[in-house]
Protein backbone atom coordinates (compact mmCIF):
# COMPACT_ATOMS: atom_id res chain seq x y z
CA UNK A 1 0.00 0.00 0.00
CA UNK A 2 1.66 3.55 -1.17
CA UNK A 3 2.31 5.55 2.14
CA UNK A 4 0.04 8.66 1.03
CA UNK A 5 -2.85 5.56 1.25
CA UNK A 6 -1.74 3.86 4.25
CA UNK A 7 -1.69 7.55 6.37
CA UNK A 8 -5.53 8.06 4.82
CA UNK A 9 -6.29 4.18 5.88
CA UNK A 10 -4.96 5.10 9.17
CA UNK A 11 -7.18 8.19 9.73
CA UNK A 12 -10.17 6.83 8.04
CA UNK A 13 -10.36 4.32 11.19
CA UNK A 14 -12.87 5.54 13.71
CA UNK A 15 -11.18 5.61 17.16
CA UNK A 16 -13.60 4.99 19.89
CA UNK A 17 -16.13 2.54 18.53
CA UNK A 18 -16.01 0.72 15.25
CA UNK A 19 -12.21 -0.18 14.44
CA UNK A 20 -12.59 -0.34 11.19
CA UNK A 21 -10.56 1.01 7.90
CA UNK A 22 -11.84 3.37 5.36
CA UNK A 23 -15.29 3.36 4.46
CA UNK A 24 -16.00 1.80 1.21
CA UNK A 25 -18.30 3.58 -1.31
CA UNK A 26 -20.87 1.26 -1.22
CA UNK A 27 -20.85 1.47 2.86
CA UNK A 28 -21.57 5.29 2.42
CA UNK A 29 -23.96 4.60 -0.83
CA UNK A 30 -26.21 2.52 1.96
CA UNK A 31 -25.57 5.21 4.87
CA UNK A 32 -27.00 7.46 3.26
CA UNK A 33 -30.32 5.88 2.61
CA UNK A 34 -30.83 5.88 6.47
CA UNK A 35 -32.70 7.80 8.57
CA UNK A 36 -30.83 9.31 11.50
CA UNK A 37 -31.97 11.55 14.67
CA UNK A 38 -31.08 15.08 15.11
CA UNK A 39 -31.34 18.66 13.39
CA UNK A 40 -31.77 18.49 9.73
CA UNK A 41 -29.22 19.96 8.27
CA UNK A 42 -29.86 20.97 4.34
CA UNK A 43 -27.47 21.23 1.32
CA UNK A 44 -27.18 21.68 -2.01
CA UNK A 45 -24.57 20.35 -4.65
CA UNK A 46 -24.09 22.31 -7.97
CA UNK A 47 -21.29 21.36 -10.59
CA UNK A 48 -20.02 21.34 -14.00
CA UNK A 49 -19.69 17.22 -13.87
CA UNK A 50 -21.58 14.68 -12.67
CA UNK A 51 -22.16 14.85 -9.06
CA UNK A 52 -24.58 12.18 -7.90
CA UNK A 53 -22.36 9.45 -6.78
CA UNK A 54 -20.42 12.82 -5.19
CA UNK A 55 -23.20 13.63 -3.41
CA UNK A 56 -24.23 10.11 -2.31
CA UNK A 57 -20.67 9.84 -0.80
CA UNK A 58 -21.06 13.13 1.32
CA UNK A 59 -24.49 12.50 2.53
CA UNK A 60 -23.26 9.08 3.58
CA UNK A 61 -19.56 10.12 5.07
CA UNK A 62 -22.21 12.71 7.01
CA UNK A 63 -24.78 10.38 8.35
CA UNK A 64 -21.68 7.88 9.82
CA UNK A 65 -20.78 11.10 11.48
CA UNK A 66 -24.17 11.56 12.91
CA UNK A 67 -24.74 14.52 11.32
CA UNK A 68 -28.71 14.17 9.58
CA UNK A 69 -27.44 15.65 6.27
CA UNK A 70 -30.61 16.18 3.53
CA UNK A 71 -28.50 16.54 0.26
CA UNK A 72 -30.20 18.04 -2.83
CA UNK A 73 -27.98 17.26 -5.75
CA UNK A 74 -28.51 19.27 -8.95
CA UNK A 75 -29.02 17.82 -12.41
CA UNK A 76 -25.65 17.90 -14.67
CA UNK A 77 -24.49 21.27 -15.80
CA UNK A 78 -27.35 23.50 -14.83
CA UNK A 79 -25.08 25.16 -12.25
CA UNK A 80 -26.39 28.89 -14.10
CA UNK A 81 -29.77 28.13 -14.12
CA UNK A 82 -30.43 26.66 -11.15
CA UNK A 83 -29.19 29.70 -9.33
CA UNK A 84 -30.32 32.87 -11.50
CA UNK A 85 -33.78 31.66 -11.03
CA UNK A 86 -35.25 32.32 -7.96
CA UNK A 87 -37.78 29.66 -8.27
CA UNK A 88 -35.51 27.26 -9.51
CA UNK A 89 -35.75 23.46 -7.67
CA UNK A 90 -32.28 24.27 -5.47
CA UNK A 91 -33.63 27.88 -4.57
CA UNK A 92 -36.89 26.17 -3.62
CA UNK A 93 -35.29 23.55 -1.72
CA UNK A 94 -33.54 26.31 0.31
CA UNK A 95 -30.07 24.99 1.80
CA UNK A 96 -28.14 25.96 4.57
CA UNK A 97 -25.15 25.40 2.59
CA UNK A 98 -24.51 25.08 -1.10
CA UNK A 99 -21.08 23.29 -2.53
CA UNK A 100 -20.01 24.60 -5.75
CA UNK A 101 -17.74 22.19 -7.93
CA UNK A 102 -16.16 23.14 -10.81
CA UNK A 103 -14.25 19.83 -12.15
CA UNK A 104 -11.03 20.73 -13.91
CA UNK A 105 -11.44 18.09 -16.64
CA UNK A 106 -14.32 20.16 -17.94
CA UNK A 107 -12.53 23.61 -17.52
CA UNK A 108 -9.47 22.04 -19.34
CA UNK A 109 -11.94 21.46 -22.33
CA UNK A 110 -12.90 25.11 -22.60
CA UNK A 111 -9.40 25.87 -22.15
CA UNK A 112 -8.26 23.72 -24.41
CA UNK A 113 -10.91 25.61 -27.09
CA UNK A 114 -9.35 29.18 -26.42
CA UNK A 115 -6.33 30.53 -28.85
CA UNK A 116 -3.75 31.23 -27.35
CA UNK A 117 -4.31 35.14 -26.24
CA UNK A 118 -7.59 33.85 -24.05
CA UNK A 119 -5.35 31.31 -22.38
CA UNK A 120 -2.99 33.72 -20.78
CA UNK A 121 -6.00 35.24 -19.33
CA UNK A 122 -8.38 32.21 -18.45
CA UNK A 123 -8.03 31.56 -14.34
CA UNK A 124 -8.97 35.35 -14.61
CA UNK A 125 -12.21 34.14 -16.70
CA UNK A 126 -12.81 31.67 -14.09
CA UNK A 127 -12.79 33.73 -11.45
CA UNK A 128 -14.88 36.15 -12.19
CA UNK A 129 -17.99 33.16 -13.06
CA UNK A 130 -16.98 32.21 -10.01
CA UNK A 131 -17.63 35.56 -8.18
CA UNK A 132 -20.85 35.73 -10.03
CA UNK A 133 -21.84 32.31 -8.89
CA UNK A 134 -21.19 33.39 -5.43
CA UNK A 135 -23.42 36.45 -5.82
CA UNK A 136 -26.19 34.63 -7.17
CA UNK A 137 -26.45 32.16 -4.24
CA UNK A 138 -25.83 35.22 -1.73
CA UNK A 139 -28.56 37.02 -3.57
CA UNK A 140 -31.24 33.96 -4.53
CA UNK A 141 -30.70 31.55 -1.88
CA UNK A 142 -28.71 33.31 1.19
CA UNK A 143 -26.91 29.97 1.53
CA UNK A 144 -23.11 29.21 2.91
CA UNK A 145 -21.21 28.30 0.31
CA UNK A 146 -18.38 25.58 0.40
CA UNK A 147 -16.32 25.97 -2.40
CA UNK A 148 -13.44 23.35 -3.65
CA UNK A 149 -10.61 24.42 -4.87
CA UNK A 150 -9.10 22.54 -8.53
CA UNK A 151 -7.25 19.68 -8.66
CA UNK A 152 -4.56 19.92 -11.33
CA UNK A 153 -4.35 18.68 -14.81
CA UNK A 154 -0.90 18.32 -16.23
CA UNK A 155 -1.10 18.45 -19.88
CA UNK A 156 3.07 18.68 -20.81
CA UNK A 157 2.66 20.53 -23.73
CA UNK A 158 5.74 21.70 -23.20
CA UNK A 159 7.04 19.32 -20.72
CA UNK A 160 8.19 20.63 -17.36
CA UNK A 161 8.73 24.17 -19.24
CA UNK A 162 5.16 24.62 -19.07
CA UNK A 163 5.27 25.48 -15.54
CA UNK A 164 6.61 29.12 -16.46
CA UNK A 165 4.22 29.55 -19.26
CA UNK A 166 1.10 31.97 -19.28
CA UNK A 167 -0.62 29.62 -21.96
CA UNK A 168 0.04 26.75 -20.47
CA UNK A 169 -2.93 25.44 -18.48
CA UNK A 170 -0.78 23.65 -15.82
CA UNK A 171 -0.06 27.41 -15.33
CA UNK A 172 -3.57 28.83 -15.31
CA UNK A 173 -4.94 26.24 -12.69
CA UNK A 174 -1.99 27.32 -10.62
CA UNK A 175 -3.21 30.61 -11.05
CA UNK A 176 -6.50 30.59 -10.43
CA UNK A 177 -6.00 28.32 -7.22
CA UNK A 178 -3.92 31.24 -5.98
CA UNK A 179 -6.97 33.69 -7.12
CA UNK A 180 -9.51 31.75 -5.44
CA UNK A 181 -7.90 31.70 -2.00
CA UNK A 182 -7.22 35.40 -2.53
CA UNK A 183 -11.43 36.22 -3.30
CA UNK A 184 -12.14 33.73 -0.56
CA UNK A 185 -10.47 35.66 2.10
CA UNK A 186 -12.75 38.63 1.52
CA UNK A 187 -15.54 36.79 1.07
CA UNK A 188 -17.11 35.80 4.36
CA UNK A 189 -19.86 33.34 3.42
CA UNK A 190 -17.36 30.97 1.20
CA UNK A 191 -15.57 28.25 3.27
CA UNK A 192 -12.45 26.17 1.32
CA UNK A 193 -12.55 22.31 1.13
CA UNK A 194 -9.37 21.24 -0.01
CA UNK A 195 -9.62 18.73 -2.93
CA UNK A 196 -6.38 19.37 -4.43
CA UNK A 197 -4.52 17.90 -1.24
CA UNK A 198 -6.70 15.04 -2.02
CA UNK A 199 -5.91 14.42 -5.28
CA UNK A 200 -1.67 14.74 -3.37
CA UNK A 201 -2.26 12.73 -1.00
CA UNK A 202 -3.62 9.61 -2.85
CA UNK A 203 -2.03 10.22 -6.59
CA UNK A 204 -3.69 11.40 -9.75
CA UNK A 205 -3.72 6.90 -10.83
CA UNK A 206 -5.91 6.72 -7.71
CA UNK A 207 -7.72 9.74 -7.52
CA UNK A 208 -8.52 9.95 -11.51
CA UNK A 209 -9.65 7.09 -13.47
CA UNK A 210 -9.70 8.47 -17.58
CA UNK A 211 -12.73 5.81 -18.91
CA UNK A 212 -14.80 6.94 -16.04
CA UNK A 213 -14.75 10.74 -16.96
CA UNK A 214 -15.06 9.82 -20.48
CA UNK A 215 -17.61 7.47 -20.32
CA UNK A 216 -19.55 8.91 -17.03
CA UNK A 217 -18.00 12.28 -16.97
CA UNK A 218 -16.85 11.66 -13.24
CA UNK A 219 -13.84 13.31 -12.32
CA UNK A 220 -13.22 11.45 -9.12
CA UNK A 221 -13.01 7.63 -9.25
CA UNK A 222 -15.14 5.78 -6.99
CA UNK A 223 -11.96 4.81 -4.32
CA UNK A 224 -11.41 8.18 -4.48
CA UNK A 225 -15.00 9.46 -3.38
CA UNK A 226 -14.86 8.60 0.25
CA UNK A 227 -11.88 11.20 0.92
CA UNK A 228 -13.33 13.66 -1.02
CA UNK A 229 -16.93 13.38 0.72
CA UNK A 230 -14.16 12.95 4.25
CA UNK A 231 -12.93 16.73 2.75
CA UNK A 232 -16.52 18.22 2.36
CA UNK A 233 -18.28 16.84 5.77
CA UNK A 234 -15.14 17.77 7.68
CA UNK A 235 -16.51 21.73 7.03
CA UNK A 236 -19.71 21.09 7.75
CA UNK A 237 -18.84 19.22 11.14
CA UNK A 238 -16.78 22.27 11.66
CA UNK A 239 -19.89 24.71 11.35
CA UNK A 240 -22.28 22.78 13.07
CA UNK A 241 -19.91 23.15 16.01
CA UNK A 242 -18.31 19.81 16.31
CA UNK A 243 -14.71 20.99 16.64
CA UNK A 244 -11.55 19.75 18.50
CA UNK A 245 -10.38 22.30 20.89
CA UNK A 246 -7.29 20.57 23.03
CA UNK A 247 -5.19 18.13 22.66
CA UNK A 248 -3.49 15.90 25.31
CA UNK A 249 -0.14 15.05 25.20
CA UNK A 250 1.95 11.77 26.45
CA UNK A 251 5.54 12.60 26.25
CA UNK A 252 7.93 9.38 26.18
CA UNK A 253 8.04 8.57 22.85
CA UNK A 254 5.33 10.89 21.81
CA UNK A 255 6.93 14.32 21.93
CA UNK A 256 10.29 13.35 22.23
CA UNK A 257 12.28 9.63 21.35
CA UNK A 258 13.38 7.41 24.92
CA UNK A 259 11.92 7.70 28.51
CA UNK A 260 13.28 10.54 30.14
CA UNK A 261 13.07 9.23 33.50
CA UNK A 262 15.57 6.32 32.29
CA UNK A 263 17.49 8.24 29.38
CA UNK A 264 17.99 11.26 31.18
CA UNK A 265 18.55 15.00 28.98
CA UNK A 266 21.53 13.61 26.76
CA UNK A 267 19.61 10.44 26.10
CA UNK A 268 15.83 11.38 24.42
CA UNK A 269 15.92 12.07 21.02
CA UNK A 270 15.03 15.46 19.91
CA UNK A 271 16.79 17.26 17.32
CA UNK A 272 19.57 16.05 15.50
CA UNK A 273 20.40 12.81 17.85
CA UNK A 274 18.42 9.68 16.30
CA UNK A 275 14.97 10.34 15.13
CA UNK A 276 15.17 13.07 16.80
CA UNK A 277 14.12 15.34 13.66
CA UNK A 278 10.50 13.64 13.15
CA UNK A 279 9.73 14.68 16.86
CA UNK A 280 10.99 17.88 16.38
CA UNK A 281 8.91 18.39 13.33
CA UNK A 282 6.02 17.09 15.04
CA UNK A 283 6.69 19.19 17.70
CA UNK A 284 6.86 22.52 15.61
CA UNK A 285 2.72 21.38 14.13
CA UNK A 286 1.90 21.30 17.85
CA UNK A 287 2.76 24.84 18.72
CA UNK A 288 1.44 25.80 15.37
CA UNK A 289 -1.94 23.84 16.56
CA UNK A 290 -1.52 26.21 20.17
CA UNK A 291 -0.76 29.25 18.12
CA UNK A 292 -4.39 28.97 16.09
CA UNK A 293 -5.99 28.63 19.86
CA UNK A 294 -6.06 25.13 20.03
CA UNK A 295 -5.09 23.98 23.81
CA UNK A 296 -1.83 22.14 24.46
CA UNK A 297 -1.77 20.23 27.43
CA UNK A 298 0.10 17.28 29.37
CA UNK A 299 -0.72 13.88 30.77
CA UNK A 300 2.75 11.68 31.92
CA UNK A 301 3.52 8.73 33.92
CA UNK A 302 6.21 10.66 35.47
CA UNK A 303 7.46 12.76 38.46
CA UNK A 304 6.09 16.47 38.04
CA UNK A 305 10.01 17.60 37.85
CA UNK A 306 11.42 14.84 35.58
CA UNK A 307 8.40 15.45 32.78
CA UNK A 308 9.10 19.40 33.13
CA UNK A 309 12.68 19.26 33.14
CA UNK A 310 13.22 19.06 28.85
CA UNK A 311 10.62 22.07 28.54
CA UNK A 312 13.01 24.05 30.56
CA UNK A 313 16.16 22.97 30.32
CA UNK A 314 16.83 21.12 26.64
CA UNK A 315 17.79 23.30 23.88
CA UNK A 316 16.70 21.22 21.27
CA UNK A 317 12.70 20.87 22.35
CA UNK A 318 10.84 23.33 20.49
CA UNK A 319 7.53 23.20 22.75
CA UNK A 320 8.15 24.71 26.57
CA UNK A 321 6.27 25.45 29.28
CA UNK A 322 4.54 28.70 28.16
CA UNK A 323 2.71 26.60 25.65
CA UNK A 324 0.90 24.02 28.30
CA UNK A 325 -2.07 24.91 29.69
CA UNK A 326 -2.10 22.25 31.95
CA UNK A 327 0.57 20.03 33.14
CA UNK A 328 0.06 16.70 34.77
CA UNK A 329 2.68 14.40 35.80
CA UNK A 330 2.20 11.58 38.40
CA UNK A 331 1.53 7.59 38.58
CA UNK A 332 -2.19 7.91 38.46
CA UNK A 333 -3.96 6.28 36.08
CA UNK A 334 -3.83 8.56 32.87
CA UNK A 335 -7.86 8.74 32.30
CA UNK A 336 -8.37 10.33 35.85
CA UNK A 337 -5.51 13.01 35.11
CA UNK A 338 -7.56 13.45 31.47
CA UNK A 339 -10.68 13.87 33.57
CA UNK A 340 -8.97 16.27 35.67
CA UNK A 341 -7.63 18.42 33.23
CA UNK A 342 -11.11 18.49 31.46
CA UNK A 343 -12.33 19.90 34.65
CA UNK A 344 -9.92 22.93 34.81
CA UNK A 345 -10.36 23.78 30.92
CA UNK A 346 -14.44 23.41 31.25
CA UNK A 347 -14.96 21.69 27.78
CA UNK A 348 -16.26 18.64 26.65
CA UNK A 349 -14.47 15.71 26.34
CA UNK A 350 -15.84 14.88 22.67
CA UNK A 351 -13.66 18.39 21.88
CA UNK A 352 -10.29 16.34 23.22
CA UNK A 353 -7.58 14.33 21.59
CA UNK A 354 -5.24 12.28 23.41
CA UNK A 355 -2.01 11.54 22.07
CA UNK A 356 -0.33 8.41 23.13
CA UNK A 357 2.33 6.05 21.52
CA UNK A 358 1.66 3.04 23.68
CA UNK A 359 -1.78 1.05 22.75
CA UNK A 360 -2.23 0.00 26.34
CA UNK A 361 -2.83 3.58 27.42
CA UNK A 362 -5.02 4.55 24.17
CA UNK A 363 -6.81 1.32 25.12
CA UNK A 364 -7.80 2.47 28.59
CA UNK A 365 -8.20 6.03 27.87
CA UNK A 366 -10.88 4.73 25.16
CA UNK A 367 -12.51 1.95 27.71
CA UNK A 368 -12.85 4.77 30.39
CA UNK A 369 -13.80 7.99 28.35
CA UNK A 370 -15.55 7.04 25.47
CA UNK A 371 -16.11 10.56 24.33
CA UNK A 372 -12.51 11.34 23.79
CA UNK A 373 -10.85 10.56 20.49
CA UNK A 374 -8.15 8.60 20.81
CA UNK A 375 -6.44 7.99 17.63
CA UNK A 376 -4.07 4.95 16.53
CA UNK A 377 -1.21 6.13 15.90
CA UNK A 378 1.18 4.53 13.68
CA UNK A 379 3.82 2.79 15.41
CA UNK A 380 7.01 5.01 13.64
CA UNK A 381 7.20 8.03 14.63
CA UNK A 382 8.25 8.92 11.72
CA UNK A 383 4.24 8.75 10.72
CA UNK A 384 3.09 10.96 13.54
CA UNK A 385 2.75 14.51 11.80
CA UNK A 386 1.68 12.89 8.12
CA UNK A 387 -0.76 10.52 10.05
CA UNK A 388 -2.73 13.56 12.30
CA UNK A 389 -2.74 16.36 9.56
CA UNK A 390 -4.71 13.60 7.28
CA UNK A 391 -6.82 12.68 10.28
CA UNK A 392 -7.41 16.61 10.16
CA UNK A 393 -9.18 16.79 13.37
CA UNK A 394 -8.59 20.40 13.79
CA UNK A 395 -10.86 21.91 11.47
CA UNK A 396 -12.23 25.03 11.36
CA UNK A 397 -14.49 27.58 9.78
CA UNK A 398 -13.40 31.05 11.35
CA UNK A 399 -9.87 32.09 12.95
CA UNK A 400 -9.28 35.16 15.42
CA UNK A 401 -5.92 36.29 16.66
CA UNK A 402 -7.03 36.82 19.95
CA UNK A 403 -7.28 32.44 20.33
CA UNK A 404 -3.59 32.72 20.88
CA UNK A 405 -4.04 34.16 23.78
CA UNK A 406 -6.10 31.04 25.31
CA UNK A 407 -2.69 29.07 26.88
CA UNK A 408 -1.99 32.09 28.96
CA UNK A 409 -5.88 32.29 30.09
CA UNK A 410 -6.19 28.89 30.95
CA UNK A 411 -2.51 29.03 33.14
CA UNK A 412 -4.36 31.99 34.55
CA UNK A 413 -7.31 30.22 35.83
CA UNK A 414 -4.77 27.55 37.22
CA UNK A 415 -3.46 29.98 39.48
CA UNK A 416 -7.23 31.27 40.08
CA UNK A 417 -8.22 27.78 41.53
CA UNK A 418 -5.30 27.19 43.86
CA UNK A 419 -6.31 30.64 45.03
CA UNK A 420 -9.84 29.56 45.65
CA UNK A 421 -8.88 27.16 48.01
CA UNK A 422 -7.24 29.64 50.17
CA UNK A 423 -10.85 31.12 50.81
CA UNK A 424 -13.19 30.21 53.43
CA UNK A 425 -16.15 31.67 51.24
CA UNK A 426 -16.78 32.64 47.57
CA UNK A 427 -17.76 36.13 48.06
CA UNK A 428 -13.77 36.54 49.70
CA UNK A 429 -12.63 34.78 46.68
CA UNK A 430 -14.69 36.65 43.97
CA UNK A 431 -14.06 39.96 45.81
CA UNK A 432 -10.48 38.88 45.86
CA UNK A 433 -10.39 38.74 41.89
CA UNK A 434 -10.92 43.05 41.33
CA UNK A 435 -12.86 41.86 38.66
CA UNK A 436 -14.29 44.30 35.56
CA UNK A 437 -16.36 43.48 32.79
CA UNK A 438 -17.85 45.73 29.95
CA UNK A 439 -20.82 45.24 27.80
CA UNK A 440 -20.82 46.56 24.50
CA UNK A 441 -22.78 46.71 20.64
CA UNK A 442 -21.13 44.20 17.99
CA UNK A 443 -18.29 46.20 16.89
CA UNK A 444 -16.59 45.31 13.13
CA UNK A 445 -13.49 44.61 14.79
CA UNK A 446 -15.68 42.50 17.27
CA UNK A 447 -17.19 39.74 14.30
CA UNK A 448 -14.72 37.25 13.63
CA UNK A 449 -14.35 36.52 17.40
CA UNK A 450 -18.23 36.46 18.32
CA UNK A 451 -18.73 34.44 15.35
CA UNK A 452 -16.34 31.85 16.47
CA UNK A 453 -17.35 31.90 19.80
CA UNK A 454 -21.45 30.50 18.31
CA UNK A 455 -19.66 28.04 16.48
CA UNK A 456 -17.56 26.70 19.23
CA UNK A 457 -19.72 27.32 22.51
CA UNK A 458 -21.96 23.99 23.72
CA UNK A 459 -22.09 23.92 26.73
CA UNK A 460 -23.46 27.15 28.24
CA UNK A 461 -25.50 28.14 24.23
CA UNK A 462 -29.41 28.62 25.67
CA UNK A 463 -30.10 27.53 21.66
CA UNK A 464 -26.92 27.01 19.82
CA UNK A 465 -27.57 28.78 17.22
CA UNK A 466 -24.31 29.31 14.59
CA UNK A 467 -23.63 32.50 12.65
CA UNK A 468 -20.88 32.91 10.37
CA UNK A 469 -19.09 36.08 10.65
CA UNK A 470 -20.97 37.78 7.70
CA UNK A 471 -24.24 36.90 9.13
CA UNK A 472 -23.07 38.43 12.50
CA UNK A 473 -22.34 41.09 10.52
CA UNK A 474 -25.59 41.45 8.98
CA UNK A 475 -27.48 40.84 12.72
CA UNK A 476 -25.38 43.97 14.03
CA UNK A 477 -26.60 46.40 11.07
CA UNK A 478 -30.08 44.94 11.09
CA UNK A 479 -32.20 47.27 13.52
CA UNK A 480 -34.26 44.29 13.85
CA UNK A 481 -32.00 43.38 16.71
CA UNK A 482 -30.18 44.82 20.07
CA UNK A 483 -26.80 43.14 20.40
CA UNK A 484 -24.24 42.90 23.43
CA UNK A 485 -20.96 41.29 23.36
CA UNK A 486 -19.32 40.85 27.17
CA UNK A 487 -15.52 41.28 28.19
CA UNK A 488 -14.05 40.61 31.30
CA UNK A 489 -10.59 40.29 33.21
CA UNK A 490 -9.29 40.09 36.50
CA UNK A 491 -6.14 40.65 38.49
CA UNK A 492 -4.37 37.54 36.93
CA UNK A 493 -5.37 38.74 33.11
CA UNK A 494 -7.66 39.54 30.52
CA UNK A 495 -10.58 36.58 29.54
CA UNK A 496 -11.16 38.23 26.59
CA UNK A 497 -14.76 38.60 24.84
CA UNK A 498 -16.43 35.95 26.85
CA UNK A 499 -20.06 36.40 26.50
CA UNK A 500 -22.60 37.16 23.56
CA UNK A 501 -26.71 37.98 23.27
CA UNK A 502 -28.49 38.79 20.52
CA UNK A 503 -32.13 40.06 20.77
CA UNK A 504 -34.61 40.42 18.20
CA UNK A 505 -37.16 43.09 18.31
CA UNK A 506 -40.73 40.98 18.20
CA UNK A 507 -43.07 44.22 18.56
CA UNK A 508 -42.62 47.13 20.24
CA UNK A 509 -42.64 46.10 23.68
CA UNK A 510 -41.67 42.24 23.37
CA UNK A 511 -37.73 41.35 22.90
CA UNK A 512 -36.87 38.21 22.28
CA UNK A 513 -32.85 36.18 23.41
CA UNK A 514 -32.11 34.75 20.22
CA UNK A 515 -28.70 33.66 21.74
CA UNK A 516 -26.98 33.90 24.62
CA UNK A 517 -24.24 31.83 24.78
CA UNK A 518 -21.04 32.30 27.53
CA UNK A 519 -17.29 30.89 27.78
CA UNK A 520 -17.60 27.72 30.55
CA UNK A 521 -13.98 29.66 31.54
CA UNK A 522 -16.15 32.40 33.49
CA UNK A 523 -18.89 30.43 35.01
CA UNK A 524 -19.80 30.77 38.95
CA UNK A 525 -18.05 33.92 38.88
CA UNK A 526 -21.20 36.54 38.78
CA UNK A 527 -21.12 36.77 35.29
CA UNK A 528 -24.22 35.27 34.17
CA UNK A 529 -26.24 37.75 36.73
CA UNK A 530 -24.12 40.78 35.12
CA UNK A 531 -24.94 39.89 31.44
CA UNK A 532 -28.72 39.62 32.30
CA UNK A 533 -28.39 42.67 34.16
CA UNK A 534 -27.20 44.35 31.24
CA UNK A 535 -29.61 42.63 28.98
CA UNK A 536 -32.65 43.80 30.62
CA UNK A 537 -31.38 47.69 31.03
CA UNK A 538 -31.00 47.21 27.12
CA UNK A 539 -34.34 46.02 26.93
CA UNK A 540 -35.14 49.30 29.39
CA UNK A 541 -33.54 51.58 27.76
CA UNK A 542 -35.13 50.45 24.69
CA UNK A 543 -38.57 51.03 25.89
CA UNK A 544 -39.45 47.77 25.74
CA UNK A 545 -41.60 46.12 28.53
CA UNK A 546 -40.96 42.24 28.30
CA UNK A 547 -38.45 39.82 27.48
CA UNK A 548 -39.28 36.49 25.70
CA UNK A 549 -36.70 33.57 26.08
CA UNK A 550 -36.43 29.69 24.87
CA UNK A 551 -34.51 26.81 26.27
CA UNK A 552 -33.26 24.46 23.03
CA UNK A 553 -32.15 21.56 24.73
CA UNK A 554 -28.97 19.95 23.56
CA UNK A 555 -26.64 16.90 24.10
CA UNK A 556 -24.60 19.23 25.79
CA UNK A 557 -26.02 22.42 27.45
CA UNK A 558 -27.99 20.77 30.00
CA UNK A 559 -26.46 22.69 32.37
CA UNK A 560 -28.25 25.90 31.26
CA UNK A 561 -31.67 24.09 31.17
CA UNK A 562 -32.52 25.96 34.49
CA UNK A 563 -30.76 29.58 34.06
CA UNK A 564 -33.64 31.28 32.83
CA UNK A 565 -35.71 30.29 35.93
CA UNK A 566 -32.67 31.38 37.99
CA UNK A 567 -32.60 34.79 37.07
CA UNK A 568 -36.20 35.33 37.78
CA UNK A 569 -37.53 35.06 34.46
CA UNK A 570 -40.93 32.83 34.85
CA UNK A 571 -41.57 29.72 32.72
CA UNK A 572 -44.98 30.09 29.95
CA UNK A 573 -44.65 26.77 28.69
CA UNK A 574 -42.07 23.92 28.62
CA UNK A 575 -38.25 25.55 27.99
CA UNK A 576 -39.84 28.84 27.01
CA UNK A 577 -39.69 31.84 29.72
CA UNK A 578 -40.64 35.69 30.29
CA UNK A 579 -39.74 38.64 32.13
CA UNK A 580 -41.48 41.55 32.65
CA UNK A 581 -38.51 44.34 32.92
CA UNK A 582 -39.83 46.72 35.66
CA UNK A 583 -40.19 43.49 37.90
CA UNK A 584 -36.62 42.60 37.62
CA UNK A 585 -34.20 43.26 40.83
CA UNK A 586 -30.77 43.74 39.52
CA UNK A 587 -28.39 40.99 40.61
CA UNK A 588 -25.57 41.61 42.53
CA UNK A 589 -22.62 41.19 41.20
CA UNK A 590 -18.34 41.72 42.15
CA UNK A 591 -17.72 42.61 38.75
CA UNK A 592 -16.98 46.55 37.89
CA UNK A 593 -18.73 47.77 35.13
CA UNK A 594 -16.37 49.56 32.65
CA UNK A 595 -17.14 51.71 29.15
Amino acid sequence: MPLAQGILHFCMKCSNKEEQSVYSFMELKKAAKQQIEGKEVKAAVLGNCATQFFSMAICGFAKKKGLNLNLYDADYNQIEAQLINPASEVCEFGPEYVILWLATDKLYEEFLDLDAAQRSGFADLVMERLSHYWDLISANIGARILQPNFTEIDDKALGQYSCKVETSFIYQIRKLNYLLGEAMRTRREVYPVDLLSVQVQMGQNQFYDAALYYNAKMTVTLDALPFVAKAVVDVLLAMAGRIKKCVVLDLDNTLWGGVIGDDGMGGIEIGELGRGHAFSDFQRWLKQLKECGVILTVCSKNNEDTAKEPFLHHEEMILRLSDISVFVANWEDKATNIRRIQETLNIGMDSMVFLDDNPFERNLVRQMIPEIEVPELPEDPALYLGFLQQCNYFDTVSYVGESADRTRQYQAEFERKKLELTYESIDEYLKSLEMAGEAKPFEPVRYARIAQLTQRSNQFNLRTIRYTEDEIARIAEDEKYLTLYYTLRDKFGDHGLVAVVILEKLSEEELFVDTWLMSCRVLKRGMEEFIVNRMVETARKGGFTTLKAEYLPTPKNKMVQDIYKTMGFTETQENKYSLKVQDYVEKSVFIKEEG
